[in-house]
């Protein structure tokens, strides 16, 4: 009797163990995604943005415009929002996460909007370098460029717009559905990641003459949380059934527009400017 009431002491505790970690795993599963977000925009912006600051030292490019200060500030808040408010759930301190929170509703406008100023400020400022290109440059990258800075509007305007229609769910289900509010943040902000991913040298890119590679690790930087989810869960959350149904079609889309003769026309005449 005591050799049984021993085992089933052990899976007992075995059990509770197993319950202990998964619970664990799913508090912090969200901090790792918002700490990983925060890793990869420092690997990818950090070198570059250095680089072109000695760029600009030399004279070999324009200051940066205003609006990317800006627009660097808020996408840095937005990240480090999310750090914190994945910190609070995993350590359960809700109530400082909903006072926090409505700090988004403030960002996220305010993102979407320098955005939209970016597109075309930074447009017309590398427009202008490859129309007045150094000695020595070939012909041939000036004319790739032009088509891909026409190609990458595409993106940007997609991101823009998936990036508001997914924060704008998330904050409109954080009363009655919280897990589809966490997980939907997440999700909203590994939209614009490629920025930072497409500036990491050593990853295989597909750029500039396909949109494959950002459309894969858009994906790919999202699974960790996937497969933890279908693991913990035996089923895929409803949430990444609205996104897959949303990002697929409009990735689709701009992968479609990339590089496509009359997309690059009609940017190019909306831009105001001459192939």
């Amino acid at each position: 009797m005591a050799t049984v009431a021993g085992s089933t002491i052990d899976r007992s505790t075995a059990k509770s163990d197993s319950q202990s970690l998964a619970g664990f795993a799913d508090r912090w599963i969200y901090l790792f995604m918002a700490g990983l977000f925060i890793v990869t925009v420092l690997v990818g912006f950090i070198p570059d943005s250095l680089a072109k600051i000695s760029a600009i030292a030399a004279g070999q490019r324009p200051p940066f415009p205003p609006v990317l200060h800006v627009h660097a500030v808020l996408m840095s808040a937005w990240l480090l929002l999310l750090l914190a408010q994945t910190f609070l759930t995993a350590t359960r301190r809700i109530g400082f996460h909903k006072q926090l929170g409505m700090a988004s509703v403030v960002l996220a406008p305010l993102m979407v909007v320098t955005g939209i100023v970016l597109v075309p400020t930074m447009f017309h400022q590398n427009w202008a370098g490859m129309q007045n290109p150094p000695p020595g440059v070939d012909l041939g990258a000036i004319e790739i460029g032009k088509k891909f800075l026409s190609s990458l509007v595409a993106a940007q305007l997609a991101v823009g717009v998936m990036f508001a229609v997914f924060v704008t769910w998330a904050l409109a289900v954080r009363k009655t559905d919280s897990g589809m509010h966490k997980r939907l943040m997440i999700l909203a902000t590994v939209l614009p990641l490629p920025a930072a991913i497409d500036r990491i040298g050593w990853i295989p890119s597909t750029y500039p003459t396909s949109f494959l590679s950002p459309l894969l690790y858009t994906v790919l930087w999202i699974t960790p949380m996937i497969l933890w989810d279908v693991v913990r869960h035996k089923q895929l959350h409803r949430a990444y059934v609205v996104w897959f149904a949303i990002y697929l079609p409009v990735a689709t889309l701009v992968a479609n527009l990339w590089w496509s003769s009359w997309w690059i026309e009609i940017v190019q005449r909306m831009m105001g400017v001459k192939g």
